[in-house]
């Protein structure tokens, strides 16, 4: 698998910073703190056969682009953000090798508005493009919070599986029929976890929610990303280093699905 970067937080609404989050990512996972083994046993530093680093991105189309480069080197890639706008242009990559694909989003937003603040392509809106544009057969979203009536009639006109925060009481394994991507928003933690991101919303998930959850995945995974990590808002690296914990889960989970 490729692991890439994508330097963009252009279209985050409310604080910018997520652009600086790859090479930190990077820099938590190499520092020796911690080994590149996952909980499963996988050595991550075998199976990401090519880390192509981060790419300072200034027009927004260039993220499907590259990935689409990536995604003919290998089949399956991680990439590091980067606001929650990225995943779009990365799923319309993806369709060309995966045309019946599933993702499952971790998130405390929905973020399925048809338009937020005069930008139809906002971290705001990226699962109501992929979804509107038939990029994905089946939208799962654990760890919600923020539902509100634009957002709720969205999921129903999607037919989006919703698993809400207050409705979370033990792990559910999910299945999956088609290939599956994983799109994990660091906010999906509760701010005690990952302080290092643009929204806090209290009432998240632990650490060790969001891995048993992945772990449970009865799918194979494909392709992941990692979003809305910003260090402007960290304390002492923590939301980094879980950061650099989730990529090392979702890599060995990707190994060992497939």
């Amino acid at each position: 698998m490729i692991l890439q970067g994508m330097l963009y937080d252009e279209k985050s609404s409310y604080q910018k910073g997520p652009a600086l989050a790859p090479p930190l990512i990077r820099e938590a996972l190499q520092s020796g703190a911690m080994n590149m083994y996952s909980e499963t046993g996988v050595d991550i530093e075998k199976v990401i056969a090519m880390d192509v680093g981060d790419f300072g991105i200034t027009d927004y189309w260039d993220i499907e682009k590259i990935t689409r480069e990536h995604l003919n080197s290998s089949k399956k890639v991680i990439t590091l953000g980067g606001d929650h706008s990225i995943t779009f242009p990365i799923i319309k990559a993806y369709q060309e090798h995966y045309p019946s694909l599933d993702i499952i989003q971790f998130d405390a937003h929905a973020d399925l508005y048809d338009i937020y603040e005069d930008d139809p392509y906002s971290h705001a809106c990226p699962f109501a493009r992929i979804m509107e544009h038939n990029l994905a057969v089946r939208l799962v979203q654990v760890g919600i919070r923020t539902l509100n009536t634009p957002q709720v009639e969205q999921a129903r006109r999607f037919n989006v599986e919703i698993h809400q925060m207050k409705d979370i009481r033990e792990v559910k394994a999910l299945r999956f029929q088609n290939p599956l991507y994983i799109s994990l928003d660091m906010d999906v933690f509760d701010p005690a976890f990952a302080p290092g991101v643009s929204h806090h919303e209290p009432g998240g998930m632990s650490t060790r929610q969001v891995i048993d959850w992945i772990q449970q995945l009865d799918a194979n995974v494909v392709g992941a990303d990692i979003v809305e990590y910003n260090p402007n808002r960290d304390f002492q690296n923590m939301t980094a280093f879980l950061s650099a914990k989730m990529l090392k889960e979702i890599a060995g989970k990707m190994v060992i699905s497939a």
